[in-house]
């Protein structure tokens, strides 16, 4: 491990992707069943996780996988707060 990397991050890369998808998948299903406010507060957290990620790998992703990556954070976002109101 390099001395810029964050010890989160390699905890983050050693954390099996399918418990990953599914516990994401949990929470998104559990947000969308939830009354109003709860769900999205819920949605708004995810999205506040994927920001945070989102920063730390902008410089390593190519032009592509960041215009995707933008589009399903703004749907997020407007799920979230459109459950929210």
């Amino acid at each position: 491990m390099q001395r810029t990397q964050s010890s989160l991050l390699a905890r983050l890369a050693r954390v099996n992707p399918t418990t990953v998808f599914l516990a994401t998948l949990v929470l998104v299903l559990v947000a969308l069943f939830a009354p109003g406010p709860v769900g999205g507060l819920l949605l708004l957290a995810l999205a506040a996780g994927l920001v945070w990620l989102m920063v730390t790998t902008w410089p390593v992703q190519r032009p592509a996988t960041r215009v995707l990556r933008l589009v399903m954070l703004t749907l997020l976002i407007a799920v979230a707060l459109a459950k929210l109101f």
